[in-house]
């Protein structure tokens, strides 16, 4: 068995079982993959791939066994990797994030800018997905690190450390009857008018619909995106009042919209950065995390990646106070 065979084996895996199309995404013959493949089935004595003719049809369950073993070894060879990079101080390299929209456009700018300053030799690539896409992404190896809130049954295999706090505000126009409403807001209020928000999660239930169905009451959304721009684009067209990460306020969205707090509604939420547990960390991703959470020291973070568990984790950090990021309180009624 080599590592060439393991390569190729994750590399049909990730092209959907499509050995023309690993061929490509390897630089390499197509006819040189099936065989290594066949060597490496001969040498474990298990075939790893049912098949249809000339084409794998699907993986065995004892493919996806010596799949998952073998995404294990080549991060670890990229551990090696990593690690003799960092004992040469190397400057260079690449980091690969995957988060939602309402982080790359209100959270991440300004470390990604400061990282950039501190790092220009290093590829910065930024994906952009939903909490589902974002686990597709970091679980097959594409990207280093997932950043997003809520979701944590999807990420079981990473390390995640808690960022920040944030709440959720409401959204009207400004000649809306909200707009003009004294009395805090409440979700009984809230369930009388077609609402618009975020899409929501494909595996289980929305903290959103929660809140509502824990007081009997059936929320009337007529619109979802992932982009909290989009959504105030709709409320502005009078289609509904906008539920939204209050980080997505921006100064010049009070023009023409009013801002309504909403805290205490909905669940209090938390951003997190989550990377695979058996990943060693680089210095230049060390200093991409002390950037984002300034609240760990670059030790504590070393010390969190190493750690075996996520309860080990979470043991380190639970004293450390996370900040809430939002509008002040004076931009909201």
């Amino acid at each position: 068995m080599t590592l060439k065979q393991l390569k190729y084996l994750i590399g049909i895996v990730d092209s959907g079982l499509n050995i023309t199309a690993a061929a490509e995404r390897l630089y390499t013959s197509q006819p040189g993959i099936s065989k290594q493949l066949k060597q490496l089935e001969a040498e474990l004595g298990v075939q790893l791939f049912t098949r249809k003719g000339k084409s794998l049809a699907a993986i065995t369950p004892a493919g996806r066994e010596v799949i998952a073993r073998a995404r294990k070894i080549l991060r670890e060879v990229e551990n090696i990797a990593s690690l003799a990079s960092d004992l040469t101080a190397e400057q260079e390299g690449k980091l690969s994030i995957a988060t939602t929209h309402t982080q790359a456009r209100y959270v991440l700018p300004e470390t990604i800018r400061s990282f950039r300053e501190h790092y220009p030799k290093v590829d910065l690539e930024l994906h952009q997905g939903t909490s589902e896409q974002i686990a597709e992404l970091i679980g097959t190896n594409k990207v280093d690190f997932a950043i997003a809130s809520g979701g944590r049954h999807l990420f079981s295999n990473l390390t995640m450390l808690p960022i920040f706090h944030w709440h959720r505000i409401a959204l009207v126009p400004k000649q809306h009857p909200l707009a003009e409403q004294r009395k805090k807001l409440d979700l009984a209020t809230l369930a009388e008018y077609p609402l618009v928000t975020y899409v929501f999660s494909l595996t289980g239930e929305s903290s959103f619909k929660r809140a509502f169905h824990e007081q009997g009451l059936e929320p009337r959304v007529v619109f979802t995106a992932r982009d909290a721009d989009i959504i105030k684009t709709y409320v502005r067209m009078g289609m509904g009042v906008g539920v939204i990460a209050s980080m997505a306020f921006e100064p010049k969205d009070a023009e023409d919209l009013v801002a309504l707090d909403a805290r205490g509604l909905f669940p209090k939420l938390t951003t997190w950065i989550g990377f695979p547990r058996e990943m060693v960390l680089r210095g230049y991703m060390v200093d991409f995390i002390h950037l984002l959470a300034p609240q760990y020291s670059k030790d504590l973070i070393r010390r969190a990646a190493a750690a075996q568990t996520q309860e080990e984790v979470d043991d380190m950090l639970k004293n450390i106070v996370l900040p809430e990021r939002g509008i002040s309180e004076e931009t909201v009624q």
